[in-house]
C-alpha cells in the first residue's frame, strides 16, 4: 500500500505526463500538504519531464529503448 505521499507525487507525475498545460500552483501546493520541500517538488518535475523528454526522443528517432536497455546496440552500427 502506497503512503499518501506517494500518491500525490503520482498524481501529480500522471498529470504532468498527460496534460501538462493544466498543471498549476494548485498541483504543487497538494505536494507541499503532502511533505514534499520545493527541491524535491523541482526533482519530482525534472524526473518526469526528463523520462518524457528521452521517450519521446527515442520514439522519433526510432529506437527501441527496450533493446538498448538489455545491452542490445545493433542500432548504433554502422549500416552500408
Amino acid at each position: 500500500m502506497l503512503a499518501p505521499a506517494d500518491r500525490s507525487m503520482l498524481a501529480y507525475v500522471e498529470k504532468l505526463t498527460r496534460s501538462p498545460m493544466d498543471i498549476g500552483e494548485a498541483d504543487v501546493v497538494v505536494l507541499r500538504e503532502a511533505g514534499f520541500d520545493d527541491r524535491s517538488i523541482h526533482d519530482i518535475a525534472a524526473v518526469a519531464a526528463y523520462l518524457a523528454f528521452v521517450t519521446r526522443l527515442s520514439l522519433g528517432l526510432g529506437v527501441d529503448i527496450h533493446d538498448f536497455a538489455e545491452g542490445d546496440r545493433h542500432w548504433l552500427e554502422k549500416k552500408d
